[in-house]
């Protein structure tokens, strides 16, 4: 049976900036299991700073987080992926160095932190769709572009670009401009998907709240579209 899947995670320990040992992995991982999560998309950050975060590596650190879930008896299943930081260099890369949710799916997650989306945003977007890749942009109403500008998501649309919220944004404070824009997009049906984006356990527990309040705002159904249907199909296809 496939439960909730969380389609961004920062679960692999001592990678980059998310869970630092096995034991927070593994308390983070019991967290989402509580929360009705039966899988999970392992997302290191790719970055210039994680030369070492590769389609390899990634593959492996899942498969060893993954035997020490099973040995804690945790059940949650674990998937490689990565998140793509957007740059100018990204027209330059290949397939064989971005990592697909799965690996071996058609999705990319990726972000972009600017003020004002540079204009390297859509040939970079571009560029990993003529991988075959359907790039998925997380977290968008972290961004300050997106936030000075919440319809610029009608743009991502033309693009092709799915949108993937984060529910930590959800538990945010009303006033702030990260919780208007994310209660925005999920009103008005914008996410392709909601991750977690998990940092580490203290972290998660704010998330799982901002789950609860995503399906208090849209109802039940709509909120296992997001994290259960549309995940399934990436899934699948990996």
């Amino acid at each position: 049976m496939i439960g909730r899947i969380d389609v961004h995670s920062h679960l692999l320990p001592g990678v980059d900036d998310g869970c630092a040992t096995f034991e927070e992995s593994i308390e983070c991982a019991r967290l989402l299991v509580s929360a009705g999560y039966t899988h999970a998309f392992c997302t290191p950050h790719l970055l210039p700073i994680y030369p070492h975060v590769t389609r390899a590596s990634v593959a492996k650190w899942t498969m060893k987080l993954q035997e020490a879930l099973g040995a804690a008896q945790v059940p949650l299943t674990l998937m490689p992926g990565g998140e793509l930081n957007l740059h100018a260099g990204v027209t330059q890369m290949t397939i064989e160095q971005v990592i697909p949710l799965g690996i071996t799916s058609k999705y990319m997650l990726t972000d972009i932190w600017c003020d004002r989306l540079p204009e390297f945003f859509e040939p970079a977007v571009r560029a990993l769709q003529k991988m075959g890749l359907t790039v998925i942009l997380a977290h968008p109403e972290r961004c300050r572009a997106v936030q000075e500008m919440p319809g610029t998501a009608n743009w991502f649309a033309e693009l092709g670009v799915l949108l993937q919220g984060n529910l930590q944004c959800l538990s945010d404070p009303p006033e702030t401009r990260t919780r208007r824009v994310a209660e925005k997009y999920l009103k008005e049906d914008r996410y392709f998907m909601l991750g977690s984006d998990t940092h580490n356990p203290a972290g998660l527990t704010s998330r799982l709240s901002g789950l609860e309040n995503a399906i208090r705002m849209v109802g039940s159904e709509a909120v296992d579209r997001l994290t259960r249907d549309n995940p399934r199909a990436i899934v699948n296809s990996a």
